[in-house]
């Protein structure tokens, strides 16, 4: 039996097709399988997209690394309050196990639980006092400006729950230090409020006095406030109304007060 030479048994097919005219087998050529495939139309061609390498991302800079890390902290901090822990049960190990870094690395951004109670209460108040300044400062009639500042303030305790958690909290206990450093934000908002009032001459004929209790007033209303809008219950906006409008009517009867108090 003669064997078939091994260059025929790569370029032909044992296989069979039925011929298109006669319906009979036939032999395909071995060049049906050594011609070269026909390129395909351009416009299904994709071009080829390069992986960016694992490490292609901008480097960040040792101080933006540093912000970063001090930013977890103060969240890992606010988060496990969150979970109904008080401030003073935290513990260094817990709060850096949370931000994710070793426990060493706490020190490079506060010396102690206490300081970065204190960067909260900081963060808590910087951005609102600017906003309740720039609703002061649109040329509103004042009872306008009682209500946007009403309306921003409450917006501003939804945006930031848990930092004003953590200053109710702290506001009338825990530590020593923290509960000075909440008097003393309190301190900023009134004085920030008796400036406004007086430049743009929305307390005329008030004295410097009478004018600066009044806006400590008002300041002691707006934490009272604050918890009464952390209290509301998500599924119940009738109430949340409710508080807001008895708000707006607190701050009109202590200014109504103050333009006709006299010493």
């Amino acid at each position: 039996m003669s064997r078939r030479p091994a260059a025929n048994m790569t370029y032909e097919c044992s296989l069979r097709t039925e011929s298109r005219s006669t319906g009979g087998p036939e032999w395909l050529p071995a060049s049906a399988y050594t011609r070269p495939m026909p390129a395909p139309p351009k416009s299904l061609i994709v071009p080829a997209v390069a992986a960016k390498p694992a490490d292609a991302e901008a480097p960040i800079s040792r101080g933006d690394r540093k912000l970063r890390t001090r930013a977890h902290l103060l969240a890992a901090a606010l988060q496990l309050m969150g979970e109904g822990r008080g401030f003073g049960t935290l513990s260094l190990r817990e709060i850096t196990r949370v931000a994710g870094v070793v426990p060493a690395s706490f020190y490079r951004h506060f010396r102690g639980l206490d300081e970065l109670g204190l960067a909260l209460v900081e963060e808590s108040g910087v951005t609102l006092r600017r906003l309740l300044r720039e609703a002061r400062r649109t040329g509103m009639p004042p009872k306008d400006i009682l209500r946007r500042s009403v309306q921003i303030f409450r917006d501003y305790i939804h945006a930031h729950r848990l930092h004003f958690m953590f200053v109710a909290g702290e506001r009338s206990g825990g530590s020593a230090l923290i509960r000075a450093a909440v008097r003393a934000e309190e301190r900023h908002f009134i004085d920030e409020m008796s400036h406004d009032l007086r430049q743009f001459g929305l307390m005329p004929g008030s004295s410097t006095a009478a004018l600066h209790m009044a806006c400590g007033l008002v300041v002691t209303t707006m934490m009272n406030a604050a918890t009464d809008f952390l209290d509301v219950p998500p599924d119940q906006p009738q109430l949340e109304r409710e508080i807001t409008e008895n708000f707006v009517r607190q701050l009109r009867l202590i200014f109504l007060g103050a333009r006709v108090w006299r010493e």
